[in-house]
């Protein structure tokens, strides 16, 4: 698995968001049902749905920045949530698709299932502006 994937920030890592493989060149993420994501009694915390979509979506720009040689930081401009099903007491993935690369920003689309990946849990679109790192 490609080594830009595996540096997640200290959120990801406290929600217990790991790699769980790579498709087409993409990550796609997980992690476990625990107390950590627990929202109401037996369901997932609408912002641990967000932490794991938010972060599958910065990985996979992550990942095709160092790909193609750019080197970033990554500013938000716009994310947008939509919670289409209750996540219940199972695994969850997520996986994005950037739809929009330019040279200075950048638009991701990242989905979010559990038990049947053509049946998302949740959605977001996210807008990044990228500047470049300081040499």
């Amino acid at each position: 698995m490609s080594d830009s994937f595996s540096q997640l920030t200290p959120y990801a890592r406290s929600l217990g968001i790991s790699l769980a493989g790579e498709e087409d060149g993409a990550p796609v993420l997980t992690f476990d049902f625990g107390t950590m994501v627990e929202g109401r009694p037996g369901h997932l915390h609408g912002g641990a749905i967000s932490g794991l979509l938010e972060t599958a979506g910065y990985a996979l720009l992550r990942a095709e920045l160092t790909r193609s040689g750019r080197n970033h930081r990554l500013k938000p401009i716009n994310i947008t949530v939509q919670f289409l099903a209750a996540g219940k007491r199972r695994q969850t993935y997520a996986k994005g698709r950037i739809t929009k690369l330019g040279r200075r920003n950048a638009n991701i689309t990242v989905e979010a299932w559990q038990d049947d990946r053509d049946r998302p849990i949740a959605t977001a679109v996210m807008n990044i502006l990228m500047v470049e790192a300081d040499a």
